[in-house]
Formats: structure tokens, C-alpha cells, sequence
């Protein structure tokens, strides 16, 4: 089990690799798991737009001390496959989601999931109902809140591709150094960016986000969603506003409880790390 304020090094090192299919096609899938042998159902990560899996370090590792978590990297996102070939949307997703819940070999399973991953979760746990126990979903890409005007101008075609060196650390410090609330851990901006600056990265990055598609969660039947839900947001982020939480909560058919953290923005789980633990283990814990 890797640390909880690990770097993106030492996670990726943990990471081990299955493949899932999508639109017939079987892509590589990079994956952190811990706490295997744990009671309960699997504990399901899911990122969102433009990070990965080590979006969770602070958060997965402490949970595995009780439960089997699950943290995948999605297809076109960090240490998965990257090629400029296949379909990244939220309903792709979904399909690798489905599959990884297949080789749980588990019935239930618990979802959290942050900005377009609560897409993900949102539309497998209403197309799934009986197989989401509990649902966590934070700053949640949902109804026709997405994509925002940011992501929608790296999908614009040679934008990305067209940055020198320096314009594009620039965005990328925009992302994570100033969407930070207070100041960045270092560790955290350096391991968000670190796929993005590898070969094919920004070719990788234009991909997800013209990949992002609003029709995949205004589609959702949000009343058939049954599980135990948490909307668990940081209160300050203007990306995804705690309004959307309180309409997704009234949405769902099942319990449904909206907890803003305070000082924090869309990257809540970096800016109220202790906090949000606290938070999603209360949840968590039958």
C-alpha cells in the first residue's frame, strides 16, 4: 500500500495493468488496488478531466485499511492506454467501469467518483441500481453542468497541439497550481501534470477533452439511481457549483445527502484531504 502523500513516482510503481473493452476494442487499463482481503464490497475510484487515478493517493490508501479499493486510471488518462484510436467519453467509460466490476467477481460494489468519473458512476449506477450499494460522487459532471468553457477550447482541433513548451506549463499551472485553494502541494501539481508531459500527452489531452459530451448525462435516468448516495463537494468550486449537488441529490431515488467542505474548490480532495477521509469513511462504514 503506497503512503498517503506519496508521489506520483511511487504510485504508478504500485500500479498494476488488465484491459477492458470498449466499442469492441480491448485497451490497457493501469490500476491501483489495496486492501484486497477486506470485508465489504469494492470501493471503486474514479477520476475526472484532466487527472488520474493518483488523484486519490490522500483518500484510496486510507480506506484500503478497511475495505478492497479499486482505483483505475481511465482509458486516455495517466498510465492507461493513450492512442489516438478509441472513444474516451463518459459512456467509453462506463464500458471499462462495467469491466473492472466484472473482475471484482463481487455483486455490489461501492462507487466514488469526482467531475466526469461521477459521470461515469452516475450512469452505471442508474443502468445498474442492484449493483450500487453506495454512491459518493464530488464536483460531479451531471444533468448539462459539463463540459466547461476551459476543457472545451482543448478539444478544439490543433489548439493543444499548436502550444510551445512554456504556454503549455502555463495552462497546466493554471489547472492545478491556481485551482488549488491555498497553496499547491508540489507533489500533487507535479504528479497531476506528469502524464500530460510525456510523448503523446497533449495529443492525449486533446482527445479527453473533445471527448467530453453532454448528451452522456443528460441521458441518465437519475430516478432509477437507488444506491445510498453522498454528494460530497468542495463548496467553493465555481466549476461544478454545490447547487448541482443539491438538484442530484433531490434527483435520485435512494438516500441522498449533500456535504459541502468548506475552503475548497473542484480539486477537493487535495484542498480538505483530512476532511473529505473523514467524510467518506463515515459513509462508507456499514
Amino acid at each position: 500500500m503506497v503512503a498517503l502523500d506519496a508521489d506520483h513516482e511511487a504510485w504508478t510503481a504500485a500500479q498494476s495493468t488488465t484491459t477492458a473493452v470498449v466499442d469492441g476494442r480491448e485497451l490497457d487499463v493501469a490500476y491501483y488496488e489495496a486492501g484486497r482481503d477486506n470485508r465489504g464490497p469494492p470501493v471503486i475510484f474514479l477520476h475526472g478531466i484532466p487527472t488520474w487515478s493518483f488523484l486519490w493517493r490522500g483518500i484510496a490508501p486510507a480506506i484500503a485499511e478497511d475495505r478492497h479499493v479499486i482505483a483505475p486510471d481511465l482509458v486516455g488518462y495517466g498510465n492507461s492506454q493513450r492512442s489516438d484510436d478509441f472513444d474516451r467519453s463518459v459512456r467509453a467509460q462506463t464500458s471499462v467501469l462495467a469491466d473492472l466490476v466484472a473482475e471484482s467477481a463481487s455483486d455490489e460494489v461501492d462507487l466514488v467518483a469526482h467531475d466526469i468519473g461521477g459521470g461515469v458512476a452516475l450512469r452505471y449506477a442508474a443502468a445498474r441500481p442492484r449493483h450500487v450499494r453506495k454512491l459518493a460522487v464530488s464536483n460531479a459532471a451531471c444533468f448539462d453542468s459539463w463540459p466547461v468553457e476551459f476543457i472545451n477550447s482543448l478539444g478544439v482541433p490543433g489548439v493543444v497541439e499548436g502550444w510551445d513548451d512554456d504556454e503549455f506549463e502555463e495552462k497546466l499551472s493554471f489547472l492545478f497550481d491556481e485551482g488549488a485553494h491555498g497553496e499547491a502541494d508540489p507533489r500533487f501539481v507535479a504528479g497531476m501534470r506528469a502524464p500530460w508531459a510525456r510523448e503523446g500527452g497533449r495529443t492525449a489531452l486533446a482527445r479527453a477533452a473533445v471527448a467530453t459530451n453532454t448528451n452522456h448525462t443528460t441521458s441518465i435516468d437519475y430516478g432509477a439511481i437507488t444506491a445510498e448516495t453522498l454528494c460530497l463537494w468542495g463548496a467553493d468550486d465555481v466549476l461544478q457549483p454545490i447547487d448541482n449537488a443539491d438538484r442530484l441529490a433531490d434527483a435520485v431515488a435512494g438516500d441522498a445527502e449533500v456535504v459541502g467542505l468548506d475552503d475548497a474548490y473542484h480539486w477537493v480532495t487535495h484542498d480538505r484531504t483530512e476532511g473529505y477521509r473523514e467524510e467518506l469513511g463515515a459513509f462508507l462504514d456499514d
